[in-house]
């Protein structure tokens, strides 16, 4: 089965297995990198990693045109659906769920989660989704912490992890995370969105070729991968 990825920019990832997309974080309405409108984006799933607005804005839209599933943790789940999203699946870190393209699991995060209208947004987390044959780990925003170590037991084909600094891991840490991760393929996001949280991504690339031991590449927005 054929696997696909896409950076939307920002934290927003497609993922497109077979017949079936898994949108990862829609945030495009107010993203100045962004290169297309909710409306030129379709979904089966999505998936949240936390509540802040940079990562949800545009689910609700999404996800009530395309009749999608959404997959967060509890109170998130239970947010959208009190704004009118038909199909919600809260689930908690370390929990599993079975889609019908494969599964996805939901990690442990270290951030902060609230929701766009204040609200409490439960844990902050990150998703492994097995697809097609491919395990990608999708860390959200969060710092280092050494239990990467046991995601990356799992076997990792990929690994989306933020470099912006600031409000999440920068660009040394995610070196340190990539060694502990030791996916195939690692991949940047959550950067150059606004000037606090500008990286140069060639040269991150780089630095994870030459202290890493990994292979690192950092797509332009709109770029699609096949993993």
């Amino acid at each position: 089965m054929s696997v696909n990825l896409t950076w939307l920019g920002h934290a927003t990832w497609l993922l497109v297995s077979g017949e079936h997309q898994i949108l990862i974080d829609p945030f495009l309405t107010d993203n100045p990198s962004a290169q297309v409108s909710p409306s030129e984006v379709d979904a089966d799933f999505i998936l949240i990693t936390h509540g802040h607005a940079d990562h949800t804005a545009d689910a609700a839209e999404i996800a009530k045109r395309c009749g999608a599933k959404l997959i967060a943790n509890f109170e998130i789940a239970n947010w959208f659906a009190a704004q009118g999203v038909a199909d919600t699946l809260g689930m908690n870190l370390g929990g599993t769920a079975e889609l019908a393209c494969g599964r996805v699991k939901m990690t442990v995060a270290h951030h902060s989660s609230s929701l766009p209208d204040g609200s409490y947004g439960g844990c902050p987390a990150g998703f492994v989704v097995e697809t097609g044959g491919r395990r990608i780990y999708f860390a959200g925003d969060t710092a280092l912490f050494s239990d990467m170590q046991l995601i990356g037991n799992m076997g990792l084909d990929v690994a989306v992890l933020p470099i912006g600094d600031l409000f999440t891991m920068g660009p040394a840490d995610t070196i340190a995370a990539a060694q502990l991760l030791k996916a195939k393929l690692v991949l940047p996001a959550h950067y150059n969105t606004w000037p606090p949280i500008a990286q140069d991504a060639a040269q991150w690339v780089a630095d994870m070729h030459a202290q890493a031991d990994c292979q690192a590449k950092a797509p332009a927005v709109g770029e699609t991968l096949k993993i």
